[in-house]
């Protein structure tokens, strides 16, 4: 079966001192469980804010590092999801489920791609 990366993108600007709806852990809790019960999530996590990560660029034969936090950027990489999924309408159901746990007034986004096998 393939596996999928769905990469969760958020502006951290706009969530910087939100507070999660008291009922939110308990609700993706109950979904990670459901996900992993049927075999689908190899793996998951969040990221640490843009402030603590290093940018390493190869630019014309040269590396560069920039420091986080990085405000250029409207929306970053704030957590993913390693799934085996029979095919991509699978892996998109189960990223709508996870966006629909979120608050109507926040903007998540999930990019879902196939991960190349071999």
């Amino acid at each position: 079966m393939p596996r999928f990366l769905s990469m969760v993108r958020v502006n951290e600007n706009e969530l910087a001192g939100e507070d999660f709806p008291e009922d939110f852990n308990e609700r993706m809790g109950k979904l990670l469980e459901e996900i992993t019960k049927a075999g689908v999530m190899l793996d998951t996590a969040g990221l640490a804010p843009t402030s603590d990560g290093t940018r390493v660029t190869w630019t014309n034969g040269k590396l560069s590092y920039t420091d986080g936090p990085f405000t250029e950027s409207k929306e970053v990489i704030g957590g993913y999801a390693i799934m085996q999924c029979k095919d991509k309408a699978e892996a998109l159901e189960w990223a709508k489920r996870f966006l629909e746990i979120h608050p109507k007034q926040w903007s998540v986004t999930c990019e879902v791609r196939q991960i190349a096998e071999g």
